[in-house]
C-alpha cells in the first residue's frame, strides 16, 4: 500500500475540490468572467450623451469616464454624468424640459444597478425633480425597496430633501405639448390664429411642423449609460421623462429592471432606448446579458436580443408594409471584458452611440439589424 502523508492528502483534496467547483461548458464555452483579472474601462451611453454639456465642458460620457479613471465609485460617476442630461434644458426627452404626458404634466421614471454589491433602485410617474436618476439611487441606498412610484416616490425625495418643483416643463415643452393638443383636440384647444389643421395625428407622435424644432427620438427618448472600471465593477442607470403625450401614469421599460436595464457584474450589462412596450414584453435587456452569460460578444447578444422583439411582433398595428417592426428599439451592451457595442433595430434610426474610454468621447454606428427603416 503506498502511504499518503498529511501535506499530500490536503494538496489533493484541495485540487479535487477546484475541479468539482469549475463552471460547467455552456454552448462549447465556459463563462470566462470568473477568471477574470482586469477590465478595460468604458463608459458607453445613448447618443445624447455625448452631445449635451448643460452649460459646462463635459458631456455626460465624458465626466462618467474621467470620474471613473480617477476612482470614484462607477454608479456615482454614471449618475453623475446622466445628471448633466436631466438638467440640460434642451434634451426634451429626459429631466426637466421633457416631454410632457397628455395633461401636459412631465412625470419621469429611472433605475439604476450596482453590479458590485448586487444593488438597485428605481422610481417612476416620478413629478417635480429634475434627476429622477438620483432618486433611484437613494431607493437603491437607503430603502429595503427597489422601486418606488408616483406620489410615494415624491414623498421619499422631499423627505431625503430633493427639491420639489410645481412643474418641470420648459417654454418649449410647453409649446410643443399645446401644439400636441390643438392637433389632437381641435375642438378644444384653439390654435391661436384660429386656423385649424384638421389632421390625424398617431398616437404618442406629434405631427409635423414644428420648424425642425421636433426630432423623431425624442418620441422615445431616454439616455440609458453604462460602465466598468479596471477592477470590473459594472453599473448602470437608464432615466426617462417617458413617451410623448402618454396616458398619464405610463410607465415604460425605463425604471424597470430586466428591461430598461439589467446588469450582472460577473457577466456585464445591457440598457434599452427606443419602444418601451417591445422591450417590456421581452426583457430584453436581461435576455441580452443572459446571452453574454452563454458567451456571445456584446453585438451578437444585442442583435439576439432585438431579434426576440421582431418575432414577438405580431399586431398589426405594430408592423410595416413589410410585415416587420414599425418602431426603433436600441441596446447598448457591455461585456465583463469592457468590449462592448451599440445595436439598433433599423439602419435609418438613431445611427449612433456614445462611448468614452482612455482615448476620449465619440459618437460612433450603431450595428442594425433590419435595413431600411420602420416606415419602409
Amino acid at each position: 500500500m503506498t502511504r499518503v502523508n498529511r501535506r499530500e492528502f490536503v494538496i489533493a483534496g484541495a485540487a479535487a475540490g477546484l475541479a468539482a467547483a469549475a463552471p460547467r461548458q455552456a454552448f462549447g464555452r465556459a463563462p470566462a468572467v470568473l477568471t477574470r483579472q482586469s477590465a478595460k474601462p468604458v463608459v458607453i451611453s445613448s447618443a445624447n450623451g455625448n452631445r449635451f454639456r448643460n452649460g459646462g465642458t463635459e458631456t455626460c460620457v465624458e465626466l462618467a469616464f474621467r470620474r471613473i479613471a480617477a476612482g470614484d465609485d462607477v454608479l456615482d460617476s454614471l449618475v453623475a454624468g446622466v445628471n448633466i442630461i436631466e438638467l440640460d434644458p434642451e434634451d426634451a426627452s429626459v429631466g426637466y424640459g421633457g416631454r410632457p404626458n397628455a395633461d401636459g404634466i412631465v412625470q419621469l421614471d429611472a433605475c439604476c444597478m450596482h453590479g458590485p454589491t448586487r444593488r438597485a433602485g428605481g422610481v417612476a410617474a416620478l413629478e417635480g425633480v429634475r434627476t429622477p436618476s438620483s432618486v433611484a439611487q437613494a431607493v437603491m441606498r437607503q430603502t429595503d425597496h427597489h422601486l418606488l412610484v408616483g406620489p410615494g416616490a415624491q414623498a421619499f425625495a422631499r423627505n431625503l430633501g430633493f427639491e420639489i418643483e410645481d412643474d418641470l416643463n420648459t417654454d418649449r415643452s410647453r409649446r410643443l405639448w399645446l401644439d400636441w393638443k390643438r392637433r389632437t383636440d381641435p375642438q378644444h384647444y384653439l390654435d391661436p390664429d384660429r386656423e385649424i389643421a384638421r389632421r390625424d395625428v398617431e398616437i404618442g407622435r406629434l405631427a409635423a411642423g414644428l420648424d425642425g424644432e421636433y426630432r423623431d427620438d425624442e418620441v422615445h427618448g431616454t439616455i440609458n449609460c453604462n460602465g466598468i472600471n479596471s477592477a470590473g465593477q459594472i453599473c448602470g442607470v437608464t432615466t426617462t421623462s417617458g413617451l410623448a403625450w402618454k396616458i398619464p401614469g405610463r410607465v415604460g421599460d425605463s425604471p424597470i429592471l430586466g428591461a430598461g436595464l439589467y446588469l450582472d457584474n460577473a457577466v456585464g450589462a445591457a440598457g434599452s432606448t427606443g419602444r418601451g412596450e417591445a422591450n417590456l414584453y421581452n426583457l430584453t435587456s436581461f435576455l441580452i446579458v443572459e446571452y453574454l452569460r452563454q458567451g456571445m460578444n456584446p453585438k451578437d447578444a444585442g442583435l439576439a436580443g432585438l431579434r426576440r422583439i421582431q418575432e414577438n411582433t405580431i399586431e398589426r398595428r405594430l408592423l410595416n408594409s413589410r410585415g416587420l417592426p414599425n418602431f426603433g428599439v436600441n441596446f447598448y451592451v457591455l461585456d465583463a471584458g469592457g468590449e462592448y457595442a451599440g445595436v439598433s433595430m433599423y439602419a435609418s434610426q438613431n445611427s449612433r452611440y456614445a462611448v468614452c474610454t482612455e482615448n476620449g468621447a465619440a459618437l460612433v454606428p450603431l450595428e442594425p439589424l433590419l435595413d431600411g427603416s420602420p416606415s419602409d
